[in-house]
């Protein structure tokens, strides 16, 4: 077993009891099927076909004694073996019954011509006087028979519920472990993706993560309920067959047999060419997954800049590919499904008649045995169609599987449970050099201290390395060369977790959930109560805005806040910092894309939040940072000026240049 078989082979071992339970009542009703072509032969053979079989003459009366001109009859089987009346015998050649009132050896074949009844070939051919019997006579000699047969009939039925309901029985336990195993492999995977560093996502898109959790999981889901049960039952079946058939005559188990190896080379040619029509279109499919992702986010974009005709472009030449794989994998599935089983069915049965016609089997090849053997052939094809048709949902499963493995083998960072005491927030950078991509430095020998309380304004163009800092100082990425610490320990001694349990940050485009405005502020964290959630709107100058709206801070939020103001999204971003009281607060062009009224409402706020908090800002407005204590002023990834406003102008350097830029009304530096 691969890899991969294992990995999902243990998942499925946590449900291990209802799945046994569930193979455990598959294979019971496989065996109440294969009873059916067993009383279709007793039928045939001994209540249908009987009515040939040695009659005797009797004196005694019984329910299976037959009264035929004034003479009574009972047959060999129903005799209670003392017989030693005259033997007769009842012959139904083509539709008619003849009686034979004298033995007849049991030859073929036989034929009636000028009411004899003559047996054998033509140069040995004997001959017996014979009497057709009229419907009614028949019938006399089948009566016996219909309590028998009634009998059986009902047993049969008896065995068709009972295995109906073991086969709803199974089908349930199936589906409620496929459906446990999904559900906690989903957890894991989503787990898993919090754990995932940022660096991951900038080379995944969205759709294609959410691809694997949803799509690929669902894939996975039918390889343990219908698979798995197609599978199981079909090996079942077809050693249950070829036992049942070595039951009736080992010769018919023979002829049966080259099924087996029939089967695993057709297995395995269909995995070779499908596996890789399979990884084509999973990866296709994900790849239209994730252009849809992104087109839906970036829509304004697409239709501002009037890119419908391209993307719908794109779009079709991914798809059409996924078509083509498909249209491929549909051929094969075609091919090798139902029109081959039936080929090599339809030439089991001519086996088998000719078989029975001829020398080998005719003499000892009852009507009712070449009834099962037919039936238990055309049984057999049955679960061989399941199998090779679930060949295509096998293969689906093991490359979604391949696929959500890969994911969940990425390397992540378990998340803490451990609570870290609210440190002061004294930081240190020193000597920090960073890249994204080796080779391409961002940061260049970054060396700066900020107290706590103290604010730190990063500026620069945009590329500078502004955001880089804040993103080794939160541990979206870590740091690769030189020394980052708070309050005198390198933070990679530190979890991300703990570490980021006492900070706060602001984004220029702040990101909110599906919600209200309080749980977009709390983040549905118990220990921010609701009087923290007001204080903090309170605090940035927005509780009483939000109160405005017909259910004030309870409003309900969709997805990203669209329904809110860039303005209103911002200010709850505040808030939710503020309300989990970081000791460090990072406002990342915060301040952009608010109004200068709402602007002037934070700004007032902030100066009571920042005291006793080490506080970073970036800002492309220099006006909002004059009030820091410290400004660094970056170029290409280094520290080119530092100091406070007033310091910085005095010197008449970059950051003087910048200020005079944007009070003289030009275009603001981006960040």
């Amino acid at each position: 077993m691969n890899t991969t078989g294992k990995r999902l082979f243990r998942y499925a071992l946590h449900y291990k009891k209802p799945i046994i339970a569930a193979l455990v009542l598959l294979a019971l009703a496989v065996c109440a099927e294969l009873v059916g072509p067993i009383y279709a032969k007793k039928m045939i053979d001994v209540h249908i076909m009987g009515i040939q079989k040695p009659w005797y003459e009797t004196q005694e009366n019984g329910p299976f004694v037959v009264p035929y001109k004034g003479k009574h009859y009972i047959r060999q089987d129903h005799a209670d073996g003392g017989q030693s009346g005259k033997e007769v015998r009842i012959f139904q050649i083509s539709r008619s019954y003849y009686f034979v009132n004298e033995p007849v050896p049991d030859i073929s074949p036989k034929k009636v011509e000028n009411g004899r009844l003559i047996v054998g070939e033509s140069d040995q051919a004997v001959s017996y006087p014979a009497v057709k019997l009229s419907n009614v006579e028949a019938y006399a000699f089948y009566k016996p028979e219909f309590p028998g047969l009634i009998s059986l009939a009902f047993t049969y039925f008896a065995f068709l519920l009972v295995g109906a309901a073991l086969a709803y029985g199974q089908r349930y336990l199936l589906q409620v472990s496929a459906n446990r195993i999904i559900r906690r492999m989903r957890n894991d995977i989503f787990a898993h993706i919090q754990r995932l560093p940022v660096r991951y996502f900038d080379n995944l898109p969205a759709g294609k993560v959410v691809a694997r959790v949803t799509n690929d999981t669902e894939s996975i889901k039918e390889l343990y309920v219908t698979v798995l049960a197609n599978f199981f039952s079909g090996i079942i079946f077809i050693v249950a067959i070829l036992g049942a058939l070595f039951v009736l005559d080992w010769r018919l188990a023979v002829i049966s047999i080259p099924m087996v190896p029939i089967l695993y080379f057709w297995i395995v040619i269909y995995r070779k060419f499908a596996a890789h029509f399979n990884h084509v279109i999973r990866s296709r499919l994900s790849d239209i997954n994730g252009m849809i992702n992104e087109s839906i986010n970036g829509m304004t974009i697409i239709q501002a800049f009037r890119r419908e005709k391209q993307i719908e472009t794109e779009f079709a030449e991914l798809n059409d590919d996924y078509f083509r794989h498909r249209n491929k994998l549909l051929r094969l599935n075609s091919f090798m499904s139902w029109n081959l089983v039936n080929v090599f069915r339809n030439l089991f049965f001519l086996i088998g008649i000719w078989m029975f016609a001829g020398s080998w089997l005719g003499p000892v090849l009852s009507v009712g045995m070449l009834y099962a053997f037919i039936d238990y052939i055309g049984r057999m094809m049955q679960p061989i169609v399941g199998i090779v048709n679930q060949l295509a949902n096998l293969e689906t499963a093991r490359v979604s599987a391949e696929r959500v493995f890969q994911l969940l083998d990425e390397e992540g960072v378990e998340v803490s449970e451990d609570r870290l005491a609210r440190y002061k927030g004294n930081v240190r950078f020193e000597d920090v050099s960073f890249a994204y991509k080796e080779g391409e430095d961002v940061l260049k020998n970054i060396t700066f201290s900020a107290r706590q309380g103290e604010t730190v304004a990063l500026v620069g163009h945009t590329g500078s390395g502004k955001s880089s800092i804040l993103n080794l100082l939160f541990r979206f990425y870590d740091v690769e060369r030189g020394t980052i610490s708070i309050d005198g320990t390198d933070i990679r001694d530190i979890s991300k977790q703990e570490l980021r349990q006492h900070m706060g940050i602001v984004l220029q485009d702040p990101f909110l959930f599906t919600g209200t405005i309080a749980s977009n502020v709390s983040l549905s964290d118990p220990s921010i109560s609701r009087e923290k959630v007001e204080q903090a709107l309170r605090d940035v100058g927005a509780y009483e805005m939000f109160m405005q709206f017909p259910e004030g801070i309870d409003e309900p939020v969709i997805e990203k806040g669209s329904t809110l103001s860039a303005g209103q999204r911002q200010l709850i971003s505040f808030a939710r910092a503020l309300a989990f009281d970081p000791a460090i607060l990072i406002l990342d062009e915060a301040t952009a894309s608010i109004d200068t009224e709402t602007e002037s409402i934070i700004q007032q706020a902030l100066d009571v939040l920042k005291r006793g908090r080490t506080t970073f800002v970036i800002a492309h407005r220099l006006s909002t940072i004059r009030a820091a204590d410290q400004i660094l002023v970056l170029d290409r990834g280094r520290i080119v000026e530092r100091g406070n406003h007033d310091e910085l102008m005095e010197r008449g350097g970059k950051y003087y240049a910048m200020y005079q830029l944007q009070q003289g009304g030009a275009v603001g530096v981006g960040a």
